[in-house]
């Protein structure tokens, strides 16, 4: 069966080019955001460190966005080796464009080993099959969508979303800031790698997150300025991104012109797959 063409992009998006040992470059994509998705980098910039490791899995990240992205220019990752240890790596990895540093990520890699276990049950959702497309709900309410997320409706994506919450769009009431969405990719990627899914899944983690610290307050959109400041995964177990996960998102705070979200991906089974957190900006004008 031949690949979906958004899924052949999203591969070759993060199929870095060597330019010299521990420096790659990798291509950016408009895919209806003002500057280059922070997904993206985030996912290239762990590709970048991944390239330099054998023999373990990252098994956390985290990153700063210093400067937006331009997706008409490519972003060079430079990866510094901080250690080689028995059991860990440690690396970090900057992004730069035109000359400076967009971005920067310090990610851990461990020897898979066992050990105690437990985690956080699933909450109770109805599956995805029960629940509506997202991409459909913007299509069947252009005239509800602010303009900003009509772009987005231009570009294929290469995730399918299926919504337990309906979004702010169609109910924007002030409600508690808790946000539970279905996601995977829209065809089965061609490898099993568990590198390749943490590294779609760092990707994905970023979309629509820090936008659960809105959800109690419904600010005019055109007079709201958003932007991610960090992010961080915590990859717990190994999922695959082909198959439907759980993205539960709260947010306990925001403060300061700025909005703090957690995250739990769980896979359908109830696993209990990453954790995610992120602070973004979030000034009135």
């Amino acid at each position: 069966m031949a690949l979906d063409q958004r899924l052949a992009d999203l591969l070759r998006l993060l199929q870095l080019e060597p330019l010299e040992v521990n420096l790659f470059r990798g291509e950016s994509r408009d895919i209806g955001t003002p500057q280059v998705y922070g997904g993206q980098v985030l996912g290239q910039a762990l590709v970048a460190a991944m390239r330099t490791i054998e023999g373990r899995r990252c098994h956390s990240l985290h990153a700063y966005f210093l400067r937006p992205g331009d997706f008409n220019a490519p972003i060079v990752y430079d990866v510094d080796r901080s250690r080689d240890g028995k059991s860990f790596s440690s690396r970090r990895v900057v992004a730069i464009q035109h000359g400076e540093q967009i971005f920067h990520l310090s990610a851990s890699f461990q020897v898979d080993e066992p050990g105690l276990e437990h985690e956080t049950p699933m909450p109770e959702v109805p599956p995805p099959d029960a629940l509506p497309d997202f991409e459909a709900l913007l299509q069947a309410n252009p005239d509800r969508v602010a303009p900003f997320a009509a772009r987005l409706l231009e570009h294929k994506r290469p995730f399918e979303y299926r919504l337990v919450d309906l979004p702010s769009f169609l109910d924007p009431t002030p409600r508690p800031a808790l946000k539970r969405t279905w996601f995977r990719t829209v065809g089965r990627l061609p490898s099993d790698d568990p590198d390749l899914h943490r590294a779609i899944l760092a990707y994905a983690s970023d979309a629509n997150f820090v936008d659960t610290a809105l959800l109690p307050h419904a600010p005019d959109s055109r007079r709201l300025q958003m932007a991610s400041i960090d992010h961080a995964i915590w990859f717990h177990r190994p999922c695959r991104v082909d198959e439907w996960l759980l993205y539960v998102a709260d947010s306990p705070s925001a403060s300061g012109a700025r909005g703090f979200a957690r995250g739990a991906i769980y896979s359908a089974d109830g696993r209990l797959c990453a954790s995610t957190a992120q602070e973004g900006l979030m000034r009135l004008r």
